[in-house]
């Protein structure tokens, strides 16, 4: 892994060029948006040289597909919310599907942190990022948080969302993107800095594994 993965989000956002966008008039409450899978782009200072996703189409869904071998370096993917989604979204949605575990990972266990696949997101107070990574790994406790990142620019809690399971069966996950932030973070509900962006990483650097992984359907509501 090239850098610490609690740096990954937030570089991705950089690369992407956030400070460049532009606000549109915000959508009313209740208002759900899909955001196209295709939009994932590599964090070229995040990740190593050899990217292994594809996009790819099974009746007519739009797939990222994650194929990890070792050696490999990770690769990160990021994709930024629009502006004029970033403060008032409050639920975040998406399905995914594990293909191949890599062997005996456990996120919250030291030199075995990998996943199947984990879905980072990314919230921002001024020069400061918030990073939440769910996981799917294949090993470890549901709900243990771990892998807790405090510094002055960046925080970062590490989540098994899901752990081992059938593999070629998709899961939808849904979760309150505010009330998951004050559950790790603190404050209220009303004091939720913006969130930003969405990362994707499958990896099995670590377990020197096969990690397979696909990601879809991502919507977000206000």
């Amino acid at each position: 892994m090239k850098l610490p993965a609690f740096l990954a989000v937030p570089l991705a956002l950089c690369a992407l060029g956030l400070a460049e966008s532009h606000a549109a008039a915000p959508p009313p409450p209740g208002t759900e948006v899909k955001l196209d899978v295709y939009n994932f782009e590599v964090v070229e200072r995040d990740s190593g040289p050899v990217g292994y996703y594809k996009f790819v189409r099974e009746e007519g869904t739009k797939i990222v597909r994650a194929q990890y071998r070792p050696p490999l370096e990770t690769v990160t993917l990021g994709m930024p919310i629009p502006e004029e989604l970033r403060s008032r979204v409050r639920m975040l949605r998406w399905r995914w599907r594990v293909l191949t575990f890599p062997v005996a990972a456990n996120e919250c266990s030291g030199g075995k942190s990998d996943s199947a696949a984990a879905v980072f997101v990314t919230f921002k107070r001024g020069l400061k990022y918030y990073v939440i990574k769910y996981a799917w790994t294949t090993e470890g406790s549901v709900g243990a948080v771990c892998n807790k990142r405090r510094s002055m620019v960046f925080v970062r809690d590490t989540v098994v969302l899901e752990s081992n399971g059938p593999t070629n069966s998709w899961l939808t996950e849904q979760i309150d993107l505010k009330m998951e932030f004050v559950r790790h973070f603190g404050g209220t509900v009303d004091e939720v800095p913006d969130f930003v962006g969405i990362g994707l990483m499958t990896d099995g650097d670590q377990t020197h594994s096969r990690a397979e992984a696909d990601y879809a359907d991502f919507t977000v509501a206000t």
